[in-house]
């Protein structure tokens, strides 16, 4: 007898849309099944941002008092970067693949331009001799975290775009040309530590997109000539190359605030004297609650606690490389490397400050450091790992 026949199958076809479309910016246009977050990857920076919020109130406390007459301005100051951030990740964590993809020129061009415009006359702000930040009514914004992000997001389209052509030089120049650039604007502010971030993520991402490594060293070469003449270009950068060589030479100088970093670490051995009774925070540590925020962790809760940052800093660099190793696609892949990159080299770099195994650079400590660019940045970075980390399954 013959078969039965069988009804033909329903394909279901999604409309074809316009290129840009931003309701394929999200994820539910691109997973097949949508997966949570890894627990790993959150649970680690959430651990950061709790113990960041301590050490702010912590070591504001009088800081606050004495400048404003509110033990708690900095504090509620962070709790309103936090909140920011926040909203911030939760859209960042819903983007699409698609959606990364077309944000990544318009972020650079936008944070070029916000670069740039520190150097307008009522919109740019001068701290310390250093034009980094612009006005935006009450609340401060520093364009060079910024960059770093918008960064990450060129060398990953532009790298994909021609990763197959990467050992033939000329495709590298565009990538080093443009990089070398931003770090030379942002020098200008100048900001020696974002010039230093710019080159690492821009090696770094190199060499995982398969840059042949004789050209790295080559243009690495340069680069460090490059970053030694600026060194050598202005006379407080060669005093802190100084303090960093010999601190206690300048003890009253330029090497005061690393031997403060030191004696924090000193007094807090093995386990700490216990939250709250740090003695460095109270103004003998220059930048406690902002870039010497870990030494104050390390006087409180001593070699174990500093231990513990930085497991966790260790943590969100494992589950972000296992992101970047499981994303399929080559510009969703370099993008994972960028932004795990961008929070945990950053925050190895500000230990290494800190604890004296580097110069001195002004570059806060991600999710602990006292500061609204800084915290909304690193939030945004988190939360697109997770928007990535969530295509795994997907198509």
């Amino acid at each position: 007898m013959p078969s039965a026949a069988r009804p033909n199958p329903i394909l279901l076809v999604t409309p074809r849309r316009t290129a840009f479309d931003p309701a394929q910016w999200f994820e539910r246009f691109e997973l097949v099944s949508p997966l949570r977050a890894d627990p790993w990857l959150w649970g680690g920076a959430a651990a950061l941002i709790v113990l960041g919020l301590m050490m702010v109130l912590n070591t504001t406390y009088f800081l606050g008092l004495e400048k404003n007459g509110n033990p708690f301005y900095f504090f509620e100051r962070q709790l309103f970067n936090l909140g920011v951030g926040l909203v911030v990740m939760t859209v960042a964590a819903q983007f699409s693949l698609r959606g990364l993809r077309a944000i990544a020129i318009p972020l650079i061009l936008a944070a070029v331009l916000m670069t740039l415009a520190v150097w307008i006359p009522g919109l740019g702000v001068v701290r310390g001799g250093a034009r980094r930040w612009l006005r935006c009514g009450p609340i401060l914004v520093e364009p060079s975290e910024i960059l770093k992000l918008g960064t990450v997001f060129f060398l990953a389209r532009y790298l994909s775009q021609y990763q197959d052509k990467l050992a033939i030089p000329k495709f590298l120049l565009p990538a080093l040309a443009i990089t070398g650039a931003l770090a030379l604007i942002v020098l200008k502010q100048p900001d020696f530590g974002a010039a230093v971030m710019l080159t690492l993520l821009l090696f770094t991402m190199l060499f995982v997109a398969g840059a042949d490594p004789k050209h790295l060293g080559a243009a690495g070469a340069v680069a460090l000539l490059a970053l030694a003449v600026q060194l050598g270009h202005k006379a407080y950068r060669l005093r802190r190359l100084s303090a960093f060589l010999d601190p206690w030479r300048t003890a009253r100088g330029s090497g005061f605030q690393l031997i403060q970093s030191f004696i924090a670490f000193g007094s807090g051995g093995g386990w700490g004297v216990g939250l709250g009774a740090s003695r460095q925070k109270m103004f003998y540590l220059p930048q406690a609650h902002n870039d010497f925020v870990f030494a104050v962790i390390g006087e409180e809760f001593g070699v174990a606690g500093a231990l513990v940052v930085i497991a966790l800093f260790l943590m969100i660099l494992i589950r972000g490389m296992r992101v970047a190793r499981n994303e399929a696609d080559c510009f969703g892949s370099l993008l994972a490397v960028g932004l795990t990159a961008l929070l945990s080299l950053q925050a190895f770099v500000n230990m290494a400050v800190v604890t004296g195994l580097v110069p001195t650079k002004g570059l806060p400590l991600p999710f602990l450091s006292y500061g609204g660019t800084s915290m909304v940045v690193s939030l945004t970075a988190l939360g697109l790992l997770m928007a990535l980390g969530r295509r795994s399954g997907a198509r």
